[in-house]
C-alpha cells in the first residue's frame, strides 16, 4: 500500500495539522479545557467559553489537581 503523504513533508505536515486542530476544536466542543504550549512559551488552558489561562504544572500531583493558574490571559482576536 502506497503512503499518501511522504513523513514530514509538506502535505504530511498540512495533515498533521488538521488533524490536531481538528481534535482541539472537539475537544472544546464536548466541553472539556484544552491544554498546550503557545507560540510564546506558555502553558495554557484553554476553556470551551473561550477563556485562556497561563497555568504552571504541579509534578507529582494527581490528574485534575496536577495545575494551578497563574493568570487570565487575554483573548485571541478572531
Amino acid at each position: 500500500m502506497a503512503l499518501k503523504y511522504e513523513f514530514g513533508g509538506p502535505e504530511f505536515d498540512a495533515a498533521a495539522y488538521a488533524a490536531g486542530h481538528q481534535a482541539f476544536l472537539e475537544t472544546l466542543a464536548a466541553g472539556r479545557p484544552v491544554f498546550y504550549l503557545d507560540a510564546d512559551g506558555l502553558n495554557v488552558m484553554e476553556l470551551p467559553d473561550g477563556r485562556r489561562f497561563e497555568i504552571r504544572w504541579i509534578p507529582g500531583a494527581p490528574g485534575g489537581q496536577n495545575y494551578e493558574v497563574v493568570r487570565e490571559l487575554k483573548t485571541r482576536a478572531a
